[in-house]
């Protein structure tokens, strides 16, 4: 077996992982880094996924009836376990969905920070006391576990999503079934590996508490139809989506879509140039352009834009693309060979509306697609640019005047992330109003969220919100009390009906 094959296993033995799991199935898993096959994992379909959410259904009963605060136990130990596992998975990570180190590295730390945020939220909780019309009433709003979670993920993100929905289901009293991407399954297998090493620590966990759906497309539909899930988490791309909601809604189960980002950024000519080229940078070309919150639309002020272009150009042409296992690099791979086309696809259409490419070029050769990132002049937002491709793909143009530049960024059918670099406070707090998408940045790029606010975004992304601020409300269930401790009955709105 190749080297990466080799690191893959010597990986997987440190993490825990079954080597049956990952070496004796019918699913193959490959590296972006070469194209090589690195693992042919076993598929959970038909009866098994039956009995898996049998078993999430069974755990819920109990674990729900486990006060928070010891759930919340499960959730640390489970951070400390990933702190001990954090470098192994981290490569990993990069091994499997192309991560320079740095993002895979920062990718578990995201794990570790929503395991300590929802290891405090464990103990928050809150409902309200609400105020009453009534005398001798008292009236509370109390939230209640919800039931089995369902979190279906993407590549691009193939740990951290599956975290931030864990963490925050698991403290609110749910057990949780993960159908991870088919792109990514070894990286899954490993974080299960880990969590089951906190659960055999905190020791009176159900059974069953934490399931694992790999395979294709009927594990994910299983999550999606089945009654016994009562929430569904899914990210992905719009279409998934448009295909997943419907579904959800006939059986009126709750739904949280995190889908496509066509974002974008306005850098007016108050801005620090400097900052703003390196928020653009990477906001573009981080993660090969394969984020949702990656930055596909730049709108410069006329007076900056030839300046601001010219610099972008240079660093561009300088960025190090390659296998970030070989080299200090900043862009590693598109996912695939797929990936790569849909690429090329758009900067063909790009060029056809009047586009002019810098970049966009195949590097190398064989089963691996590396790619210069592109970026591309364009004389208004046609085209491809009304679309997400994913890949690094940077669409420019210029612009003359705030407001009517804040109109053309909204009018794309995504609302994921937006930013404006500016040092006028009036601009700043006009696009703060403005934008239509669910995170609105000033003076820092579109990609890089931390835990602590709600993450998601509005129209076509979907509408759903995931890890911090109050986004656990939607893993559970609200009740309204109301307690008579009078000896009477008097109606809300001054009804009367005697008897």
């Amino acid at each position: 077996m190749a080297r990466i094959g080799e690191d893959v296993g010597q990986l997987l033995d440190a993490l825990g992982v079954d080597r049956a799991s990952w070496t004796d199935g019918s699913m193959p898993s490959a590296t972006p880094l070469t194209g090589e096959q690195i693992g042919v994992v076993q598929v959970v379909d038909g009866a098994a996924i039956d009995e898996r959410l049998d078993a999430a259904t069974a755990a819920f009963r109990s674990w729900r009836q486990i006060p928070a605060p010891r759930r919340g136990e499960l959730v640390r130990l489970w951070g400390e376990e990933l702190r001990a596992a954090k470098d192994d998975l981290a490569k990993l990570v990069t091994i499997e969905a192309g991560k320079i180190p740095s993002e895979g590295a920062g990718e578990v730390q995201e794990m570790i920070d929503i395991c300590d945020f929802a290891v405090g939220l464990s103990r928050q909780l809150y409902g309200l006391t609400i105020a009453t019309e009534r005398p001798g009433h008292r009236m509370m709003e109390v939230w209640h576990p919800l039931g089995v979670v369902g979190v279906i993920s993407a590549f691009n993100f193939p740990v951290a999503v599956w975290a931030w929905n864990a963490a925050l289901a698991l403290v609110c009293g749910n057990s949780v079934v993960w159908k991870p991407s088919e792109k990514t399954p070894l990286t899954a297998l490993a974080t299960h590996a880990i969590f089951a090493r906190a659960v055999a620590r905190f020791g009176d966990a159900p059974d069953g508490l934490a399931q694992l759906l790999i395979g294709g497309r009927e594990a994910g539909e299983a999550l999606v139809d089945d009654k016994r899930v009562a929430l569904v988490s899914a990210t992905g791309s719009t279409r998934m989506g448009r295909a997943v909601a419907p579904r959800l809604a006939e059986r009126f189960a709750r739904a949280i879509l995190e889908l496509g980002g066509n974002n974008g950024v306005i850098v007016a000519p108050s801005a620090d140039l400097d900052l703003a080229l390196r928020g653009v940078a990477f906001g573009a070309m981080g993660t090969a352009g394969q984020r949702c919150t990656t930055t596909r639309r730049l709108f410069l002020h006329d007076s900056i834009y030839d300046g601001f272009v010219a610099r972008l150009k240079a660093a561009y042409a300088s960025v190090g693309v390659g296998n970030p296992l070989e080299g200090e690099v900043l862009v590693g791979p598109l996912i695939d060979r797929a990936a790569y086309e849909m690429m090329q696809q758009a900067l063909a259409a790009a060029s056809a509306a009047g586009g002019v490419i810098h970049g966009g070029t195949r590097v190398g050769e064989g089963a691996s697609y590396y790619v210069k990132p592109a970026l591309v002049e364009m004389p208004g937002q046609v085209g491809p640019v009304l679309e997400e491709t994913f890949a690094p793909i940077l669409y420019v143009m210029r612009y003359y005047d705030l407001g009517a530049v804040i109109d053309l960024h909204n009018d794309v059918a995504a609302g994921l992330s937006s930013a404006i670099f500016t040092t006028d406070m009036r601009e700043a707090e006009r696009f703060l109003v403005a934008s239509d998408c669910g995170i609105a940045n000033v003076n820092l790029g579109t990609s890089g969220a931390e835990i602590g606010g709600a993450f998601g975004g509005e129209k076509e992304t979907g509408g759903g919100r995931e890890s911090g601020s109050d986004a656990w409300r939607q893993y559970m269930r609200r009740a309204t009390n109301t307690v008579n401790y009078s000896d009477a009955l008097p109606l809300a709105q001054g009804v009367s009906f005697e008897l």
